[in-house]
């Protein structure tokens, strides 16, 4: 746990306890509207369809899991698929949310909020990754629009040599 606090205080400094980013020069921004709140609260957490096609592909080979599980207990962070065993924590990240390289777009309106945002959520992975990792985790983590099959067998292979 002395882990965890020792790389979340930094974290803390840079985001205020509401989990805003805090940056004074920053212009304050009005909170979405209620059709963007409404929207967003539509966005599943779990059971999204390129998560269900590869948790498909592993189950049909044989492969036992668990879903959306905080792989770490004092960590409020919950993988998509945890093989607690092995020790092995997989997401399935999507391309919007989480900034994938290939499919990353700024929505038009509200840019300074929209970039707070995907930023909080990029650092939120990134201390994710490293504390799964000093606590003995293998993290894996894959992009929504990777072929579900070769999601699978990756993993597999991951299991198979750990």
């Amino acid at each position: 746990m002395a882990e965890i606090e020792e790389v979340v205080e930094p974290i803390s400094e840079i985001y205020g306890e509401d989990g805003a980013l805090v940056d004074e020069d920053a212009p304050s921004e009005l909170p979405p509207s209620e059709a963007t709140r409404r929207s967003m609260r539509g966005n599943k957490s779990r059971d999204t369809r390129p998560e269900l096609a590869v948790r498909r592909r592993l189950h049909a080979v044989g492969f036992r899991y668990r879903v959306s599980v905080r792989p770490l207990p004092g960590l409020r962070r919950t993988a998509d698929i945890v093989f607690t065993r092995r020790r092995v924590a997989v997401f399935v990240d999507g391309c919007f949310w989480h900034r994938c390289p290939l499919h990353a777009t700024v929505p038009r309106t509200r840019v300074a909020f929209w970039q707070a945002k995907f930023e909080r959520n990029v650092a939120r992975d990134t201390e994710t990754d490293l504390l799964l990792t000093r606590a003995g985790w293998t993290v894996l983590r894959f992009w929504e629009h990777e072929d579900p099959a070769a999601v699978a067998e990756n993993i597999a292979n991951t299991l198979r040599h750990s």
